[in-house]
């Protein structure tokens, strides 16, 4: 049964609920060995701590640096050494794997003539490479990166972004992340939010309350009637 409203548009963080950030270091596993598990944790916390420590300073910079950073952070935390390993993982990041149901999801969305987007911290660059890399491309009205307001989420304006580029009212659109943050943070900016609570997260102390919860995106379509 559709627990959401009048939905004309859903709206995707990109990493972590449509894309599979672990499977940059499962791609190094052999190399990485037993601190396959603890580089891809590490590597995730710091990348996002350093988003949101960058935008309390007012210290922009892109989503690209901040995830070297926080891989070489987290690299030599771990022990892990080498320029060719270093390497190796960010470019498996330009080519993350899609979890299992999101093709088939967007193309039953879009055959239903959903509006479609991706709001994410990703660069550009490495949105476009991603979205080419799962065979994705086509099926998206916008793929919007915070570099268009030069702050990360989860400030206002990303996601007045997706408001402004689509044309179409916050409350009218849904909100799907994987983050938990990200999906009280646009609850309390007015969308229609679904969270995808892929990681079993504890419920946060944050403003703001998702419409619903789901544990994959195959959930998707019974909430909003498509």
């Amino acid at each position: 049964m559709a627990t959401l409203n009048d939905i004309r548009a859903c709206v995707f963080d990109a990493y972590g609920t449509l894309f599979d950030f672990a499977s940059a270091a499962r791609g190094c596993r052999t190399e990485i060995g037993d601190d396959f598990d603890k580089l891809t944790a590490l590597w995730r916390d710091k990348q996002l701590q350093y988003t949101w420590l960058r935008a309390v300073q007012n210290r922009h910079a892109d989503f690209w640096q901040v995830t070297g950073d926080a891989l070489d952070f987290a690299m030599e935390t771990l022990g892990l050494q080498g320029a060719e390993l270093r390497d190796r993982l960010m470019a498996l990041y330009l080519a993350l794997d899609a979890f299992p149901e999101v093709p088939a999801l967007l193309r039953r969305l879009k055959g239903a003539e959903m509006g479609l987007a991706i709001l994410s911290n990703g660069t550009p660059r490495m949105l476009d490479a991603v979205v080419k890399n799962a065979k994705l491309d086509g099926l998206f009205d916008a793929v919007l990166s915070v570099e268009e307001v030069g702050i990360y989420k989860p400030d206002r304006k990303v996601y007045q972004l997706a408001v402004d580029r689509l044309g179409i009212p916050k409350e009218r659109i849904c909100f799907l992340s994987s983050n938990a943050w990200d999906a009280y943070a646009a609850s309390a900016f007015g969308m229609q939010v679904v969270w995808c609570n892929r990681y079993g997260q504890r419920r946060e102390r944050l403003p703001g309350i998702p419409n619903d919860e789901i544990k994959t995106l195959a959930e998707l379509p019974a909430l909003i009637g498509s």
